[in-house]
């Protein structure tokens, strides 16, 4: 902690003209620090404006929006650090000050008198540690010691109580019959994982880390030595490879309930893979099922898949067996599955209007394009009134978008074509439109079916939590680990699809799948396991 700042009167000068320059001086200084500090405070509020603006927008490129979120985030918090750095340092400095005499005095600080925040009370729900300080001896006042309790003054702080660990002894008492002399025992219980040493808990906790919470298994196993516990990479490696086999199940039944649905997404992402001291680049490709766009009931989820390259016939292997919609990017890859005669029925392709304007948007940012701004903004005029119908039922949605929002696409399209027209095939803006206007039926698609969406956001949103762990783990050690990676990508997404805790889902799921029966696989998915909780918590 930084000592308080004092004034030696000794230093201070004698004559008065002197001492009302000092004053002149500091109190100069102190109006320019407010003026500082309510500027902050002003960028501060307009940044956490923006920010809330732009989570609660539900269409328009994604990962465009993730990108400022992200940048306007670590702005904010730079800004928050830096008014409460120089806050608290003025706090500190004029914690006790002395006074021309001599005297320690208390002053009230700029900090003191700006520094209210609301704050939200802590969770009614955690455990509360009661600390009573010691009571006073005598009375501040008179000195005596004739006191009595009128009452008392609550402050809550909250505190983060590192992790508890224990080992679990399992015992089974030995019994000998005394008419047969037979000896009989209760059974072991059964473990989540074969002849396996770690509890449920723990087991989901390294998953989760290393998945969800993109904490490679190197760093964990330091965490863990920290608290005194020596868990080899190697032995949370063995958990993580024995936990994704005992839960792929769960992924199989998670991906013919996707597969099942009408319409879904799909999308890949990169993602570095070591081979022979170098990276190459393999694929992690999602399909997510999100019915609640047009009010379907059934549960969201999302399946990935790995694969070592881009190659098409990974994509058509995957959906081999699926007939319906599939929002998409414009990937050739996905062509051999529009083919007529396509068995065992049609796959039908939807356009995805995020990557179109991505493309316009992009020209619009840097070159400042007229043409490509105008684009920008007829688009936008579509996501716009997608998001007025956004959970309304597929005949509603057709109804609207076939009042509004066709005349608009018609409009785009011809005017699209006629600026296309003006210009050179090498022009970057008459690529963009080109990647558009190439495949408009499956950009208008839309127009004439309410259970398809403008945009192929569900998909890109479930990949970016793969960009965000790129950052971490950094790759990949084999194949085998990309599709590894899969399937527990798979059980962490449909979880949080779902609004459950992954990780708490993980963990009763890993403690009860060795003795759950095989035919009933389908009540420990995430929707079914919270829809139980909740009957549980009514019941109780």
């Amino acid at each position: 902690m930084v000592a308080p700042m004092t004034l030696d009167p000794s230093q201070l000068p004698n004559d008065v003209a002197s001492l009302k320059a000092m004053v002149i001086a500091a109190n100069k200084s102190t109006l320019e620090a407010e003026a500082r500090a309510k500027l902050l405070d002003a960028e501060i509020e307009n940044l956490k404006l923006t920010i809330a603006k732009l989570q609660h927008r539900r269409f328009g490129p994604s990962s465009e929006h993730a990108r400022l979120i992200d940048q306007l985030e670590l702005q904010l918090g730079e800004l928050v650090e830096l008014t409460v750095q120089d806050a608290t340092a003025e706090e500190i400095a004029a914690q006790l000050q002395v006074n021309i005499q001599g005297q320690q005095q208390r002053t009230t600080t700029r900090s003191q008198q700006r520094r209210k925040p609301a704050r939200r009370p802590l969770p009614a729900n955690l455990p509360r540690e009661r600390r009573v300080q010691p009571a006073p001896k005598a009375c501040a006042c008179c000195g005596g010691n004739n006191l009595r309790k009128v009452g008392e003054e609550v402050t809550e702080t909250l505190e983060r109580v590192p992790a508890h660990w224990k080992v679990i002894e399992n015992v089974m008492e030995k019994f000998s019959c005394r008419t047969c002399e037979s000896m009989s025992q209760a059974p072991a219980p059964s473990h989540p994982i074969a002849r396996g040493r770690a509890g449920p808990q723990l087991l989901a906790e390294v998953v989760f880390g290393k998945y969800g919470a993109h904490l490679p298994l190197n760093r964990q196993s330091e965490i863990y030595a920290g608290e005194g516990i020596e868990l080899d990479v190697s032995t949370l490696a063995d958990w993580v490879g024995a936990s994704a086999a005992t839960l792929m199940p769960l992924r199989d039944v998670i991906e013919a309930h996707v597969h099942a649905a009408e319409r879904i997404h799909v999308d890949d992402t990169t993602v570095p893979v070591l081979a022979k001291g170098k990276c190459r680049t393999g694929r992690l490709w999602c399909h997510v099922r999100d019915d609640r766009p047009f009010g379907g009931k059934a549960a969201p989820a999302a399946v990935y898949y790995y694969s070592p390259t881009r190659e098409g016939e990974h994509p058509q292997r995957q959906l081999a067996n699926y007939t319906g919609i599939i929002q998409v990017d414009a990937y050739a890859g996905y062509d051999a599955l529009y083919v007529e005669g396509r068995r065992p029925g049609p796959i039908i392709e939807a356009g995805c209007w995020s990557h179109g304007r991505r493309k316009h948007y992009e020209l619009a940012r840097l070159r400042k394009m007229p043409i490509a701004i105008e684009a920008v903004r007829r688009i936008d005029e579509l996501f716009a009134i997608e998001r007025e119908i956004n959970g309304q039922t597929p005949s509603q949605r057709l109804a609207v978008r076939q009042a509004r929002s066709k005349s608009l696409v018609e409009d785009l399209e011809r005017w699209m074509r006629d600026e296309r027209g003006k210009l050179s095939a090498k022009n970057p803006l008459a690529k963009a439109m080109a990647y558009m206007l190439n495949r408009w039926r499956a950009f208008t698609r839309f127009l004439d079916d309410g259970r398809i969406c403008m945009s192929n956001n569900a998909a890109e949103r479930a990949e970016r939590r793969v960009a965000v762990g790129r950052k971490n783990w950094t790759f990949c050690g084999s194949d085998s680990g990309g599709q590894r990676a899969a399937v527990m990508y798979t059980l962490i997404e449909t979880a949080r699809l779902n609004d459950v805790d992954p990780k708490a889902w993980l963990a009763d799921v890993l403690a009860r799948i060795a003795d759950h029966p095989a035919r009933r696989i389908e009540e420990l998915l995430p929707w079914r396991w919270k829809a139980a909780r909740q009957q549980d918590a009514q019941a109780a």
